[in-house]
């Protein structure tokens, strides 16, 4: 069978930078299963499975466009440490919710100076071409639960 929208693809992963670095790898575990067509992967490697099969291996560099988006220094701002009310201990590297004009918004903690946070909205991955190998574990149809709800389900069926 080979991956088409609505089908449930198992795919195993390995994530690296363009100087090589793993990012993230699924080698160590389960593979990721995801429901294809969904948006669940990022666009680009989406695109690249489409129509690959059960065993098919593939090496693909997703440009940032087609991945986590371009960085975009606007959303980067420097905030009085006193906005972030109820944060104690705020350090380099938290992560936080902030609520934006758009609504709910991860950001990244990436400077402290003085009583000044600077806060990044951006993706950790933003503006990276992101290289992945890939290997197709499983292809199967989607059930009418997970075509639903828009994602794959357990083994034993919806858990959440």
């Amino acid at each position: 069978m080979s991956i088409a929208a609505n089908q449930v693809v198992s795919i195993h992963y390995t994530l690296k930078g363009d100087d090589g670095e793993v990012i993230d790898s699924s080698a160590a575990g389960e593979p990721l299963t995801y429901l294809h067509g969904h948006g669940n992967l990022i666009p680009g490697l989406e695109r690249e499975l489409l129509g690959k099969s059960s065993g098919d291996k593939l090496q693909v560099k997703i440009a940032p466009a087609d991945g986590y988006g371009e960085y975009d220094p606007q959303l980067v701002q420097r905030v009085p440490r006193r906005s972030l009310k109820g944060i104690a201990n705020v350090r380099v590297g938290m992560r936080l919710q902030a609520q934006t004009a758009q609504g709910s918004r991860a950001v990244t903690v990436t400077h402290i100076t003085g009583d000044m946070v600077t806060l990044d909205g951006n993706h950790p991955l933003a503006g990276q071409h992101l290289n992945f190998d890939v290997e197709v574990a499983a292809v199967r149809p989607a059930t009418e639960d997970e075509l639903s709800h828009g994602h794959v389900h357990g083994p034993d069926g919806h858990h959440h």
